[in-house]
């Protein structure tokens, strides 16, 4: 509670995750508002934790194989799923405003939960527009790289922002790199990197772990992951109203699936 912003952070959390519900959420157990030993001030949320960087982590910590392309495609889809209900489905929409692969958790059988709704904001809807409930908290800056440009200059916090997150995670998922990557700077991001890459040479910005983990001989993995990028980029456009809804990146993401997984159908593995 020392930290600046920890009890609206911790508010803001409490009041996004008390009347929802989805299977790719964290669940919340309880909460607890107290005075540690010490006598300072504690309040924590309870709840039920390296996979896309595994040279990043500690030995002892390190996933003992690698994702394959068949488990990031449906991780994807269950994000994707979560954020549609976020933005649609509940009695307010509900912006995440900081979603990142670390906010993404997985659990015994790969099944993606998104947690840590410190930053999210709940949006009332009035004749279309979306304005600020000002139970959320202030300040929202997200995290550099998956936070979209128009928070940086100012921009209203909206549902658009998650699906350009969303659209980050997505090319970080299938090319192993991060948007913070050394290789990237200036007009050079992510974005451009995977998007100068497509179509013909897609296996290059691919992530190599992927490329020879659980494939069918013959597996025309160059067609598929095209496919995904795609719909990442089109999450990723500057405007935020040519961005995806995501239950369009939804259906796009399970119309793949579907495509090239269809001899496995139910499969996460």
């Amino acid at each position: 509670m020392q930290r600046h912003g920890a009890m609206k952070s911790f508010m803001a959390e409490c009041e996004s995750l008390k009347d929802i519900r989805h299977r790719n959420l964290v669940k919340l157990l309880t909460a607890c508002s107290s005075i540690d030993f010490q006598g300072n001030e504690f309040r924590a949320l309870i709840y039920m934790d390296m996979w896309l960087h595994p040279h990043e982590v500690e030995e002892i910590r390190r996933p003992s194989r690698t994702l394959t392309l068949l488990e990031r495609l449906s991780i994807a889809i269950d994000v994707a799923s979560v954020l549609d209900y976020l933005h649609v489905h509940c009695y307010e929409a509900i912006a995440h405003c900081d979603l990142k692969p670390s906010n993404v958790l997985l659990d015994d059988d790969l099944t993606a939960h998104v947690s840590d709704f410190g930053l999210a904001r709940i949006l009332l809807k009035f004749d279309q527009d979306y304005f600020l409930n000002q139970l959320s908290s202030a300040g929202v800056k997200g995290t550099i790289g998956y936070a979209a440009p128009e928070y940086g200059m100012g921009g209203q916090i909206s549902i658009h922002g998650d699906v350009y997150s969303f659209g980050i995670l997505l090319l970080e998922m299938f090319s192993g790199k991060r948007p913070t990557n050394d290789l990237f700077g200036g007009n050079f991001t992510l974005c451009s990197y995977i998007k100068s890459a497509l179509p013909e040479q897609v296996l290059d910005v691919a992530d190599e772990l992927i490329l020879h983990n659980g494939l069918r001989i013959g597996f025309p993995i160059a067609e598929c992951l095209k496919m995904v990028l795609e719909v990442g980029l089109r999450c990723c456009e500057e405007s935020p109203m040519n961005r995806l809804a995501m239950s369009e990146a939804v259906k796009e993401l399970s119309l793949i699936k579907e495509r090239f997984f269809k001899a496995r159908r139910g499969a996460r593995h």
